[in-house]
């Protein structure tokens, strides 16, 4: 079905949407009839472009490349990061990116990482680590699925407070490449356990599909006095990337799931005070 909007005259048009930097990003664009224009074609090239690393990270797997499995995937990440904010910036958001960028989300973030594993470690496991291989690729499809048909939906209190809802499809790709990482780091067999990695990929399964309200990069505002700090450390982080990859996506994981405690505090505060309002809101009309 399709959506509507109103125009600026007043006139209901088909709500166009595209391939977004973020989740919490708003996908309204202008709207012409005459279909994708030159300039649309490039941030949907990046899309397919991300979607082709997401694969390849397959034929390495099946190579035994694994190192450079984890790094297509990585990088099908930074493409999906870069189509939405070359879109917005071009003005070329459409319909077809939408649908373009959800299928290589799909594909790249939930059955490569799912097939990757599988070949790495679940396999010893046969049926139960195929099991817990379509379990996660199934979870991510259905989280697209969901954010897809809410994108319309006015009613969305984490997105109107400035998070997420469940962790983000390319976050869960790499989460659930968290002990990859340290068997990479470390050497030691213990981290590539087909059971430890089932159940582990299966907590992430449900944190790709969890209700639970996440923090969103676009909704993070410094303050101006940290912000050179904040630029010199994201300058050695990438430095430390370069000279110790697989420690530092260790630490990153890390971060993240650190921090998931604190976005559902600092929710909770945001909600309580929403309901205050409401009960403030209720007590003047009454």
């Amino acid at each position: 079905m399709t959506k509507w909007r109103k125009g600026r005259q007043g006139s209901d048009l088909p709500a166009r949407v595209g391939p977004k930097a973020a989740e919490d990003e708003d996908g309204a664009a202008a709207v012409d009839g005459r279909g994708l224009t030159l300039r649309a074609m490039l941030p949907n090239a990046i899309t397919a472009a991300a979607l082709c690393a997401g694969l390849t990270g397959i034929r390495f797997a099946i190579e035994g490349e694994w190192p450079f499995a984890i790094l297509a995937i990585i990088l099908a990440a930074v493409l999906d990061g870069v189509d939405g904010r070359i879109a917005r910036l071009l003005n070329a958001q459409s319909r077809f990116g939408a649908e373009l960028d959800s299928l290589a989300d799909s594909l790249s973030f939930g059955v490569a990482p799912a097939i990757i594993l599988y070949l790495w470690s679940l396999q010893d496991l046969k049926s139960f680590g195929w099991l817990a291989a379509l379990a996660f690729a199934i979870c991510c499809a259905l989280r697209l699925a969901r954010f897809n048909a809410r994108i319309d939906v006015d009613d969305q209190p984490h997105k109107s407070a400035g998070f997420l809802t469940g962790v983000p499809a390319p976050v869960g790709a790499g989460l659930a490449f968290a002990p990859f990482y340290l068997w990479m780091a470390t050497e030691r067999d213990e981290f590539r356990d087909p059971v430890a990695l089932a159940i582990w990929i299966g907590i992430i399964a449900v944190l790709l599909i969890s209700n639970m309200a996440t923090l969103s990069w676009a909704a993070i505002r410094p303050r101006r006095d940290v912000r050179l700090g904040l630029i010199a450390f994201a300058a050695v982080a990438f430095a430390a990337l370069l000279l110790e990859p697989w420690w530092s996506l260790t630490v990153i994981s890390a971060g993240y799931l650190a921090l998931m405690p604190y976005a559902l505090f600092k929710y909770g505060k945001i909600k309580r005070r929403r309901a205050r309002e409401k009960e403030l809101v209720a007590q003047k009309d009454g």
